[in-house]
């Protein structure tokens, strides 16, 4: 019988804005200019999947060398001073402390899976508050310069890693061990099962996390990052087809109706699991 909630986030425009436009901007890219004449075209013209079309144009402009080598040092500067949306430093804390108060012992995790740049995530003030993180990874050359991905993490590849948190394969002892996830665990041994999950993304790569999560009675959330109000039209679309529990503006504060919802969604679980342990006990 699993005690564990699990809180899974998106990271780009969920918990900060699109941090690789971001890098790019501070770098002195034209980022309107690289999104739509270099990444674009590959997914209208060569049938390109998104997230290997820009990590392979972040590449080539490392090697151009107009803007600098992008080395592992540069995009982790970067994570540490990225700016994340208003209330994200303390959510963390003030959601352990209301599961705490309600059911002392249930255990919430938080786990980030991001389609953006794995060594940028990993660098900013939060990131000590995953249990794991999975994003998309470079190698790096000689130079130190990006030479190639080594991790590519695009929509239903986000799936793959909710059954490493339903089936417990976290943690450093799974390190190298790509194809544990495919182990088969008995359904009384699961960690976390799904419906004891909650993911909350933006976009278009966590619509698979978003239907599997809500089609096995756990909560998915769709937010809106409003510095970019452009999206909302997109967000939209997610409640309209049914795939989102709910629509917010990405913001975490305490009184922020996306945190409110939040709260009474880790504590109704936490309830739920409480339950069925006295149940289970009989």
């Amino acid at each position: 019988m699993s005690d564990v909630i699990a809180l899974i986030f998106d990271f780009d425009d969920t918990l900060a804005s699109d941090s690789t436009s971001g890098f790019l901007d501070s770098i002195g890219v034209d980022t309107a200019s690289f999104w739509k004449d270099q990444v674009d075209p590959l997914l209208s013209k060569q049938d390109w999947d998104p997230v290997p079309a820009y990590l392979y144009q972040m590449i080539q402009l490392s090697r151009e060398g107009k803007h600098g080598l992008i080395t592992q040092q540069r995009l982790q500067e970067w994570g540490a001073r990225l700016e994340l949306h208003d209330g994200v430093t303390t959510l963390f804390q003030r959601l352990r402390a209301a599961v705490r108060a309600e059911q002392p012992q249930v255990q919430l995790e938080f786990y980030l899976i991001s389609s953006g740049i794995g060594d940028v995530v990993r660098s900013t003030p939060i990131a000590h508050e995953f249990t794991e993180i999975w994003a998309s990874e470079f190698v790096y050359g000689d130079d130190g310069g990006i030479t190639f991905p080594r991790r590519i993490v695009s929509f239903t590849d986000k799936t793959r890693y909710l059954f490493h948190i339903q089936k417990g394969i976290i943690g450093r002892d799974f390190r190298n061990k790509p194809f544990e996830v495919n182990r088969k665990v008995p359904e009384d041994r699961l960690r976390v099962p799904f419906d004891q999950m909650v993911f909350v993304g933006d976009g278009y790569t966590d619509i698979p996390c978003f239907s599997l999560i809500r089609r096995a009675g756990g909560f998915a959330f769709g937010v809106w990052d409003p510095k970019h109000r452009d999206k909302r039209s997109r967000a939209w679309g997610f409640i309209e087809e049914g795939r989102v529990s709910n629509l917010n503006q990405a913001r975490y504060d305490e009184n922020a109706e996306l945190y409110q919802w939040l709260e009474e969604a880790v504590t109704s679980l936490a309830g739920r699991i409480a339950l069925k342990s006295r149940v289970y006990r009989g």
